[in-house]
């Protein structure tokens, strides 16, 4: 399933990015390994889309701290309003980035008999939320991520014909794909970085997906529901469970 072996060699501009800058195939894996590799010392820069140190980090030393420059996120907890909740930052994700990844949800959670798609739900509505909160841990997933998405067109132009787009490939060839980088562990080492970043998305997309309504009837949850009566456990449970000594 690896499909053609051509190598077009151009660069690919980088998605959202108006201002001329682009991101070839490998510095787009560059970016994912930074991510997931050196936790805080790569930021996304809006103004010239592409990762590079944290200011001030070096090697051996934590980052400085980082104020939200999102007026919106102090960055602290609060208690959230459940009757009319809302997402208090700003969503950085393009039009462009949200229809490839609309797609890539698709292929993990793709619509069947018994419930819709991952998309039909909003999980890339969902991940585009996730990425745009001013945290570390969620800035260093939307690095993943952008990088991800670029790479996705790049390895579809590589293997399919110079100007494919992945989200623009049959179902069959992006599965080709995404099977190279479904699992972190065998991956071949080229497709470690895509891979890492391809187990986020699915992560996120599950996330996403099961905590809805549709996907809760899809796994025949039964919680958060209130009963009429409640049974405790039954003595052999509780035994077997440690919280009852046998008789």
């Amino acid at each position: 399933m690896s499909g053609g072996e051509r190598h077009t060699g151009r660069e690919l501009p980088v998605i959202g990015a108006g201002d001329g800058h682009t991101v070839d195939r490998r510095q787009a894996l560059k970016v994912m390994a930074l991510a997931t590799a050196a936790p805080g010392m790569v930021r996304w820069s809006a103004d010239s889309g592409a990762a590079g140190p944290t200011d001030g980090a070096s090697l051996g030393a934590p980052p400085p701290p980082q104020v939200p420059s999102n007026p919106k996120a102090r960055g602290w907890p609060w208690d959230p309003d459940l009757i009319a909740p809302t997402v208090p930052w700003e969503r950085v994700l393009t039009e462009d980035e949200l229809a490839s990844l609309a797609v890539l949800c698709d292929l993990i959670i793709p619509a069947d008999q018994r419930s819709p798609s991952a998309s039909a739900v909003g999980a890339h509505a969902f991940i585009d939320e996730w990425v745009s909160a001013p945290y570390e841990g969620n800035e260093r997933d939307r690095v993943l991520i952008r990088g991800g998405l670029v790479w996705l067109d790049a390895e579809a132009a590589r293997r399919f014909g110079n100007g494919r787009r992945f989200r623009e490939l049959s179902d069959e060839e992006r599965r080709a794909i995404c099977d190279d980088i479904a699992y972190v562990k065998t991956a071949a080492e080229e497709h470690k970085a895509a891979a890492r970043f391809f187990d986020r998305v699915r992560f996120l997309t599950s996330t996403a997906f099961w905590t809805t309504e549709e996907g809760m009837r899809d796994l025949q949850y039964v919680g958060n529901v209130p009963l009429a009566r409640w049974d405790p456990p039954p003595p052999e449970v509780l035994r077997h469970i440690g919280l009852e000594e046998d008789e």
